[in-house]
């Protein structure tokens, strides 16, 4: 996965965590879209790794 997309998810998360949930949609919407077909499996093992990160649990 690029840097720009793996950036732009860890801000979605960030954005998330602030309870600016329209703002993070848009952000990791965006970074997906400008996937190709070979990096989301890694986005969607990146999410599925990194889901507190969105929630802030675990911390």
């Amino acid at each position: 996965m690029r840097d720009a997309i793996r950036n732009a998810l860890e801000h979605a998360a960030e954005l998330t965590r602030k309870d600016r949930l329209v703002d993070a949609l848009s952000v990791g919407e965006a970074a997906i879209n400008q996937a190709t077909d070979s990096e989301r499996p890694e986005i969607k093992q990146w999410l599925a790794d990194h889901a507190n990160d969105f929630t802030g649990q675990g911390n």
